[in-house]
């Protein structure tokens, strides 16, 4: 403190009171285990707005500055679409977002979020801790999508509830058997390099054959025991219902926690299996003749913050869910038509939406239905009572996938919307179609004063662009290959698109 009383050398996440107690206390925690380990690099990771996981690794004195400052980030990466096609000028008056913060390519300031720290198992001495994105004076970046969850969250307190939900992903593994990179194979900015060369590790349609894990199980169990090093609460590994499918699934989780479990799972099995010569994919459905879509489903319940008990567990009165529940069911089946730009945001995830394929076609509800894009789980009495939402892709950002859940829900909440008539037969039902083209999605969003008024313009309009311009390549190949079938079949586009990046 200098002579005026002004405090002086005060960090960037101080200056702006960017943590919380709980945050700031971890901190402590964080060294006992850097020295503990011997770590000697720190991936601090950010998701872009594609879900994708973004990292500069520092050394130790530079992670701990990062502690106290933040770190310089590139805003580079939010210019770019799924194949790095360039989207916004950076170097025109406003970057192409209209803000004079994001003119001329600047840096912006990463915040580590202690909560998230964890020290890799399958990279030697390297710790890893996922961040905020901040400007420089100290406001949240408008298009960080983590930020946007936390608000969305934020809102969802201030009525006295939390989001408890839970992950049941599946993704497609392959064996890497040829991985040579040549001038040839190496892409473009919108033109992406050639993925390696794989082969399915199974063979046929059996669903949750026992022997199909076995044929796996070298890397499975790696993949197992990596994942519960970090802490992630993993509860099952099937064999899914297409060649080479499989299945994961965790205990629930409050919160943000879900999201960053999604991000850091869909990051390690595809960095562990890599490692192994194997190819991990989250990508709805591969190219590759014989493969089968995946989904990924949201369980959601909420949770009373005073109480601490389900919110969805009904009065004799209510039926089978809470009136609170239907509420928020039936502003989920409201919104559901922008919401697949957030579910289900790549070109590829919407070849799922199929009658009688597991997959939804339109917005509804049942009880215990796996043809609903709403299945409520579990009886009036039972604690663990619950939903899944069946329309999203694994390849969907966590943040914003959860995100458009809770906004959805409030909604419904606010507007006492009611969720109609429960599903006997989901794909007849007279109930509104999902989207059958991401196109069609984005023209929904765009309509949509829901996520407008939530998210805010800027944001959305943000996302309508990066969609677009995938979009607009895709449609060009389509063309220029003159592909009629295009709706029904999964392009080279697509897989090149999509396979190695998800």
């Amino acid at each position: 403190m200098n002579s005026q009383g002004i405090v002086k050398n005060r960090g960037f996440i101080d200056r702006f009171n960017l943590w919380n107690t709980e945050q700031s206390e971890a901190v402590e925690k964080i060294h006992a285990v850097i020295k503990e380990k011997g770590l000697r690099l720190i991936r601090v990771a950010w998701s872009d707005q594609h879900g994708i996981s973004r990292a500069k690794t520092l050394t130790i004195p530079a992670f701990l500055g990062a502690m106290k400052n933040g770190i310089d980030f590139n805003t580079g990466p939010l210019f770019f679409d799924t194949a790095n096609a360039i989207v916004y000028n950076p170097f025109m008056k406003g970057g192409g977002f209209d803000s004079d913060e994001m003119t001329g390519c600047p840096n912006y300031t990463l915040v580590p979020d202690p909560l998230t720290f964890k020290s890799l198992p399958w990279a030697e001495h390297t710790g890893w801790i996922l961040c905020d994105a901040y400007l420089k004076n100290g406001n949240p970046l408008p298009y960080d999508s983590r930020q946007i969850c936390k608000k969305a969250l934020k809102e969802l307190n201030s009525i006295g509830y939390d989001l408890l939900s839970g992950l049941e992903v599946e993704f497609s593994l392959t064996k890497i058997v040829d991985d040579e990179i040549d001038a040839s194979l190496l892409g473009a900015p919108g033109s992406p390099g050639q993925p390696p060369k794989v082969v399915p590790v199974a063979r046929g349609y059996q669903y949750q054959l026992e022997a199909h894990n076995d044929e796996i199980d070298d890397i499975l169990q790696i993949i197992a025991e990596n994942i519960q090093q970090l802490d992630l609460p993993l509860l099952t590994m099937e064999d899914e219902w297409g060649p080479s499918q499989l299945e994961f699934t965790f205990a629930p989780m409050k919160g943000i926690d879900t999201a960053d479990t999604m991000l850091l799972f869909r990051t390690a099995v595809k960095q562990i299996c890599k490692r192994h010569g194997y190819l991990a994919t989250f990508m709805c459905r591969p190219s590759i003749p014989g493969f089968f879509s995946s989904g990924w489903h949201l369980h959601q319940s909420l949770i009373d913050i005073n109480t601490g008990e389900n919110a969805f567990i009904p009065n004799n009165s209510d039926g089978p869910i809470s009136e609170i529940g239907q509420q928020f069911i039936a502003g989920i089946l409201e919104n559901a038509r922008a919401a697949t730009v957030f579910t289900t945001p790549t070109v590829n995830g919407y070849k799922r939406f199929k009658p009688n394929s597991l997959a939804p076609d339109r917005a509804g509800w049942g009880l215990d239905n796996r043809g609903t894009m709403i299945r409520v789980i579990g009886g009036i009495e039972d604690d663990s009572l619950h939903f899944e939402n069946r329309a999203g892709e694994p390849a969907a950002n966590p943040y914003l996938y959860m995100a458009s859940q809770i906004l959805s829900g409030l909604d419904g909440i606010e507007r006492k919307l009611q969720p109609g008539p429960l599903s006997t037969e989901a794909y007849n039902d007279n109930r509104p179609l999902l989207p059958k083209d991401l196109q069609s999605a984005v023209d929904s969003l765009k309509e949509s004063e829901v996520f407008h008024n939530k998210m805010g313009t800027d944001f959305v309009n943000y996302i309508i662009s990066m969609k677009e311009s995938e979009i607009n390549r895709y449609m060009t190949y389509v063309q220029e290959n003159n592909i009629e079938a295009y709706a029904n079949i999964v392009t080279e586009w697509e897989h090149l698109e999509y396979f190695e990046i998800f």
